[in-house]
């Protein structure tokens, strides 16, 4: 073999295959791994990785790059972690489909839900799109580190589609379900490489407004997998609260039924409901058993959480005087929690019921 593109020399190989790491030798050529241990070939470039960790390309699989992705060509921070994809669009929210009129609707939900700052999403989207094929076509515009992957963003369709009345999650009639169905369907068939959505309290507006997603009823979801069906490819990327377990989990399983693609969910561990991923996993056994392709997305740490009265979540957000000013501006309600008696009456109080999530926040 003459000379090849690169040799990668004297790292110590994780190969993903799960068997233990070994010290060799890498060779690439167009692109492709062509020779793995002691390589005698010479490379046009050659990099002495002794004592380095020498891996497969990292996929990130839950990030919030859809602003970002759009004027920015560095992916960080992933990029620099050794990540050489990122799947963007998780948890219902993002940029498209999107009309004019919803441009901060759409911005005040992402900075709610992710705690992204709603200024740099204001200054740096051009919002040169509407359809969700137009943002993937505006984002090719632009080189990028690494690889790019997007799912589309149920947030973000049913606002499209119901304006108004989606944004305040009230029921979708046929019509804008059989939209919804194809929408989806033509973004999977565009390019997209999934769908998100997001059925969890801790999921707010910047207004403190839960997402639009949350209440969807089960035939809108079961269309939107039917539009994956149609298309024939594309996963499911599902955030749940699992608060009533037996209906959400056999609607996750139904819509794989129906789609006959993946889907992952969050599996996180609550204070509140400190059992119940024990339970999640068996049911996620079961399911597998049967040949169903679910998986749970585990993060690598624990999840780190920015908490304020501006952000989407903070430890009085279900206490009964809390909600009593919640609507007020924020400087009116910083001064009403100076008070002395409001805030002996605040800490006082008992937590509302219901928000898991949210009440483990209050310690």
């Amino acid at each position: 073999m003459g000379e090849v593109d690169l040799v990668i020399r004297g790292g110590t190989v994780v190969d993903g295959s799960g068997g233990a790491a070994y010290e060799a030798d890498v060779a690439i050529d167009k692109g492709v791994i062509v020779e793995i241990g002691k390589v005698a070939t010479k490379g046009r470039e050659e990099i002495d990785a002794k004592g380095l960790l020498v891996t497969p390309g990292w996929v990130d699989i839950h990030t919030h790059y859809d602003g970002q992705v759009t004027w920015d060509s560095r992916m960080t921070p992933s990029s620099i972690h050794g990540a050489t994809t990122v799947v963007m669009g998780n948890c219902g929210v993002g940029f498209a489909p999107v009309k004019k009129t919803d441009h901060d609707r759409l911005i005040r939900l992402m900075e709610g839900v992710e705690d992204i700052p709603g200024a740099a999403l204001h200054e740096g989207l051009s919002w040169k799109w509407e359809s969700f094929a137009d943002y993937m076509a505006a984002v090719e515009t632009l080189p990028h580190d690494i690889d790019l992957v997007m799912q589309v963003p149920h947030g973000a369709v049913r606002v499209y589609v119901m304006g108004e009345r989606g944004a305040k999650r009230e029921p979708a009639t046929d019509a804008e379900i059989a939209e919804m169905r194809e929408i989806v369907r033509d973004a999977i068939k565009a390019g997209a490489i999934g769908f998100s959505t997001s059925r969890t309290v801790a999921h707010r507006t910047s207004d403190g407004d839960l997402t639009p997603t949350i209440g969807a009823a089960d035939k809108e979801m079961i269309a939107i997998a039917e539009g994956l069906k149609e298309a024939g490819a594309g996963v499911l990327q599902w955030v749940s609260d699992f608060r009533d377990v037996d209906h959400e989990f056999s609607l996750v399983e139904k819509l794989v039924e129906v789609s006959g693609r993946p889907l992952s969910f969050s599996l996180v561990q609550a204070d509140v409901v400190p059992d119940q991923w024990r339970e999640l996993l068996k049911r996620l056994d079961g399911a597998a058993g049967r040949g169903l392709p679910i998986k749970a997305q585990v993060q690598g740490r624990p999840v780190g959480l920015m908490l304020g009265l501006q952000g989407s979540v903070h430890p009085f957000l279900t206490r009964p005087s809390y909600r009593a000013i919640a609507d007020k501006p924020l400087d009116e309600r910083v001064a009403i929690m100076r008070d002395p008696a409001f805030r002996a009456k605040l800490l006082a109080e008992d937590l509302e019921p219901g928000h898991p999530f949210l009440n483990s926040l209050a310690g």
